[in-house]
């Protein structure tokens, strides 16, 4: 069962202006499908077969006299002196749209483009299904917010229903720290990274202290800020960073920590029903991390940059989420309520104050309402599952 993605636009945009484009992402977020999906005329091979990237890594001229251009390579970090080879072919025919390709340990993918394929390469990266899909797909009478907050955005768990969620997540989970984090960081202790991925669940929507981290988890805070470099670069967590008008002090405050997928970070914190969690104070920090997750599948789904912030003064004043574009920004707090009270503006209207009213194109509290509705004269009540209509 096909769930359409919006990254469509996005790619097909980038094929059409560069040599080669490369995606990435996280493992099983539908990179290989969507490129298959969107390209079903262009011929696919997957390095995942040892035999397929020992030829392409040995004999590279001998791998594309049997493919030929256009092609789609997948998981073509399995074939490091590979991109070589690609230089020399996009060098000698700089025509657009002769190759993608995709790779899901994303160090080694984007280690192989900077130093072979810059300026000569489109980067998009793709994530799990967003609420925006999801509703494009099943329509707005049956779709659920809190069950697929619930069970996160993987696309497997969407398209065959029946999966068990814990079986699933169980076994991404075995196969994330045995392909990828032993491959990339070499641990000595798997157990170690476990528990050290489920202090980051616990933490997700919380400004993030390496020292705290560590601590928590008996390892050192440098080898903190090495794993969560790595959970960064393969798709598992977003670091929000703090607004400040002076750029250099953005640079040296704290972020804000999020896992990328809400169903995940549920499955590592071991809450096993939406019922469950609901009840716990967990909530509050799930329902931030799914908005601001959404905000960031639409930047990402439209191959932008994502122009966003929070903001916290020393006075107490805080916004959840800041997205700033020409010069104006756009003001969100996220509430897991249904009903929205005037409690969500007191932030919004000092961030308004702060930035100059005039320079705030909205205000909103994204909240579980099923419709939108004013909280005051500037803030509307939004439903999160509908915020990419307030970005566009």
């Amino acid at each position: 069962m096909w769930i359409p993605r919006i990254y469509d636009e996005a790619l097909n945009a980038l094929f059409a202006q560069f040599p080669a484009v490369a995606i990435t992402g996280a493992r099983q977020v539908g990179k290989t499908a969507l490129v298959q999906h969107a390209f079903p005329n262009i011929k696919y091979v997957s390095l995942d077969l040892p035999s397929v990237a020992a030829q392409a890594e040995n004999n590279p001229e001998a791998f594309f006299n049997s493919y030929g251009l256009p092609l789609i390579i997948d998981e073509v970090q399995y074939a490091p002196s590979l991109f070589r080879y690609l230089k020399a072919i996009i060098d000698a025919d700089r025509k657009p749209g002769r190759l993608i390709l995709t790779g899901s340990q994303v160090f080694q993918l984007m280690e192989g483009v900077t130093e072979s394929l810059a300026g000569r390469c489109g980067m998009l990266t793709v994530m799990n299904l967003s609420a925006e899909e999801m509703l494009n797909y099943t329509g707005e009478k049956t779709f659920n917010e809190t069950d697929f907050l619930f069970n996160g955005g993987y696309p497997e768990l969407h398209a065959r229903p029946e999966m068990d969620r814990h079986l699933w997540y169980a076994a991404y989970l075995t196969t994330y720290l045995e392909r990828d984090v032993r491959n990339i960081l070499n641990v000595g202790s798997l157990r170690d990274f476990d528990r050290f991925l489920r202090a980051v669940a616990a933490r997700t929507g919380q400004v993030l202290s390496y020292s705290d981290l560590a601590r928590d988890v008996g390892i050192a805070p440098n080898t903190a800020k090495k794993w969560i470099s790595v959970l960064q670069a393969s798709g598992q967590v977003f670091l929000l960073e703090p607004y400040f008008r002076n750029i250099s002090k953005r640079l040296v405050k704290s972020p804000k920590l999020y896992m990328c997928d809400t169903g995940l970070a549920a499955f590592l914190m071991g809450f096993e029903s939406w019922q469950a969690l609901e009840r716990h104070p967990a909530a509050g920090q799930l329902w931030e991390t799914y908005v601001i997750m959404e905000v960031v599948k639409f930047f990402f789904s439209r191959g932008r940059n994502v122009p966003l912030w929070f903001w916290r003064t020393a006075r107490g004043d805080e916004v959840d989420l800041i997205v700033e574009r020409n010069g104006r920004a756009t003001a969100i707090e996220c509430k897991l309520t249904e009903v929205a009270d005037k409690s969500g503006v007191k932030g919004l209207n000092a961030f308004a104050k702060d930035y100059g009213p005039e320079n705030v194109k909205g205000r909103y509290v994204a909240c579980r309402t099923s419709r939108a509705y004013p909280l005051d004269s500037e803030t509307n009540a939004i439903p999160g599952s509908r915020l990419f209509e307030y970005l566009r």
